[in-house]
């Protein structure tokens, strides 16, 4: 968009994620090691998981901005909370698909039902119908009082699906339960940078939309 890129702090924002994504992408390729019993599976680690960050990151931007929008009326928190509530189910649907990419491999099916895909799975269909009431939820003042209430009500699963391996037994689980502190350098280094990279990205990405959302209402209340 020429407006958002006028501004030359946002050029050199780009181009700096841009490298940063990159570098990344080449470091996750060529320098982090190959776990024995996973092979090139386990470098889906180092997208997966800074995917459900940001995707966590951008929901909880959604419920604060909820709270900011029935607290002031103002409509620039029920801009950010779209913005958020777009990235965030971008990179929720990112989670989903590289967490069958790894799990086929690892587990010799795509999907079972494990507590910490399932809740997954459940947000990002909240999320769905978030969407599908602001395309038909009639009068936009409603739509904004309602999207600001589900975005605070729907933030209640991420510490859920956080805390899944707390809240159900061993049994019924099979996703992971990596201590990253308790990782060798030569896997934690990457993945914070990969975490570092993302959050870079999500940061640009939102400056960007909620640009344009703004600049959507404008020209729909001039026409």
């Amino acid at each position: 968009m020429p407006y958002f890129f006028q501004k030359k702090t946002n050029i050199y924002w780009f181009i700096s994620v841009l490298l940063l994504i990159i570098s990344n992408l080449i470091n996750i390729i060529y320098n982090t090691p190959m776990v024995p019993d996973q092979h090139w599976a386990q470098k889906i680690f180092y997208v997966h998981v800074p995917s459900a960050w940001v995707g966590f990151l951008s929901y909880f931007v959604v419920m604060v901005s909820g709270i900011m929008y029935l607290i002031k009326l103002d409509n620039k928190w029920d801009d950010i909370g779209l913005a958020a509530a777009e990235i965030g189910t971008f990179f929720i649907s990112l989670v989903l698909i590289t967490g069958p990419i790894w799990a086929t491999p690892i587990w010799g099916q795509p999907w079972i039902w494990e507590p910490r895909l399932t809740t997954t799975l459940i947000l990002f269909l909240i999320y769905v119908g978030y969407f599908m009431m602001r395309e038909f939820g009639g009068y936009i003042e409603r739509i904004r009082r309602n999207a600001a209430a589900i975005g605070i009500v729907a933030f209640i699963n991420v510490p859920i699906i956080f805390l899944s391996v707390q809240f159900w037994s061993p049994e019924v689980q099979s996703h992971p339960q990596v201590e990253m502190a308790q990782q060798p350098s030569t896997i934690l280094y990457p993945f914070i940078l990969s975490l570092f990279t993302f959050s870079a990205l999500f940061t640009f990405m939102i400056k960007y939309r909620v640009c344009v959302i703004r600049l959507i209402n404008k020209k729909g209340k001039n026409v």
